[in-house]
């Protein structure tokens, strides 16, 4: 599937310091490359059945930010990112709109790719449409069946039986809680509000996800070696990072509301499938309120970026009001958030329009200090706060500075 229209970045002279970004699953900042001169990241993609919100640019925003700090520090970066192109939430969707869930997907995937494109956001080597790879991942799931990390579970509605992935079978690479760190009561009370059934009957463990959902009536579903049906959610990411990247991947990315049950579940699939973790990092951004309540689809409260921009906002404003929020912390966004970013922007703009005063070597350090904010696990607010320290200061905005911004940051000025 194709993705979006990639930004021209600068090739600007000088390197950063190889990034450190902040392992959920340890609690520690690492260097997820291990050294390595390639750097792969998977990220988790939408579900395409409403527009894209403030939460899902902001997360899509630090992971950008992340493969521009690795390309400046001279790595070969390689990205991933799934589309959940058939899932409940879509298929729910369609029904109460009356229309055929195809066509909804891919209304919102169009809509998603004009809106990372407005946003300048590097777009994935490969973006993935889980509907593309079913056969893939029915093939993980007959191999999972065979080396008994899968099991059937009664399912007297369907044209078979659901197939579940069993938690406490034995992997070399996981044991459950290796990357959440949580314990099991925390961990079944967000399975149940996640898209877990931990009180389905017949599983082994409440815990144990879904992997294959077998054909029901009125659902959309494919022929495979295990029957008919669709993959489940947390398989498909296992696969698609597996096959893209190969494992282990350096970060696997997303919302902090994806650390269980999603990659939890994914990391012990990557790891029953291919007996390697799944990723030396696991990195998440926070989520942000509106209204005094975390942004989200099924609530309703969204502020989204098409809305913003339909509004007149300039979408580097966009851009910049997300950054100067550090990407792993919990906020709330008001009204005020895009009128600060707007003023700020002009003042750069300004200081990028104007004559060259001050001195180079003055820009240079400002460079250094942007760099180096950015590899210090993507402190964007700190580089933001490096410029307008800058331009208070007197600093020379030299055609160097102007393109590092653009290539860190993302914001192209004048």
């Amino acid at each position: 599937m194709r993705a979006w229209q990639a930004p021209s970045v600068p090739d600007v002279p000088g390197a950063a310091p190889r990034p450190v970004v902040h392992d959920t699953a340890t609690g520690k900042p690492v260097d997820p490359t291990h050294g390595d001169e390639r750097a792969a990241l998977y990220v988790c993609g939408i579900t395409p059945y409403d527009a894209t919100h403030l939460g899902h640019a902001a997360t899509y925003l630090a992971f950008d930010t992340l493969g521009r700090a690795w390309r400046d520090a001279g790595l070969d970066v390689e990205y991933a990112q799934n589309v959940t192109d058939v899932d409940d939430p879509l298929l729910e969707r369609a029904t109460r709109d009356g229309v055929d869930w195809r066509e909804l997907a891919a209304s919102q995937i169009d809509l998603f790719r004009r809106d990372m494109e407005s946003l300048r956001i590097l777009p994935p080597d490969d973006f993935v449409a889980v509907t593309d790879e079913v056969d893939r991942v029915a093939e993980a799931v007959a191999f999972l069946q065979e080396t008994g990390s899968a099991y059937e579970v009664p399912t007297p509605d369907a044209e078979g039986d659901d197939l579940y992935f069993d938690v406490n079978h034995p992997t070399d690479a996981w044991s459950l809680g290796d990357e959440s760190g949580l314990d099991r009561e925390t961990m079944l009370t967000l399975a149940a509000e996640r898209g877990g059934d931990p009180e389905r009957p017949g599983k082994r463990d409440p815990l144990d996800p879904l992997l294959w959902r077998a054909a029901r009536d009125g659902e959309p579903s494919w022929d495979s070696e295990i029957g008919p049906g669709r993959p489940g959610w947390h398989i498909e990411c296992s696969v698609i990072a597996g096959d893209r990247l190969g494992l282990p991947i350096s970060v696997q990315g997303g919302g902090s509301d994806l650390v269980f049950p999603h990659h939890e579940m994914s990391a012990g699939h990557a790891a029953a499938l291919a007996h390697q973790p799944l990723a030396h990092a696991f990195v998440h951004t926070g989520m942000i309120a509106y209204q005094g309540t975390k942004i989200s689809k099924s609530l309703g409260n969204l502020v989204t970026v098409r809305g913003l921009l339909d509004d007149g906002a300039d979408p580097r404003a966009i851009r910049l009001a997300l950054l100067s929020h550090k990407y792993s912390d919990d906020w709330e966004w008001f009204d005020a958030e895009l009128t600060s970013a707007s003023t700020r922007l002009a003042t750069w703009d300004a200081w990028a329009s104007g004559a060259p005063a001050g001195h180079a070597d003055d820009a240079a350090d400002v460079a250094s200090r942007i760099r180096a904010r950015v590899s210090d696990d993507l402190d964007t607010p700190g580089a933001v706060a490096a410029v307008d320290t800058a331009i208070a200061g007197g600093t020379a905005c030299t055609s160097e500075l102007a393109d590092l911004i653009d290539a860190l940051l993302g914001i192209r000025l004048g």
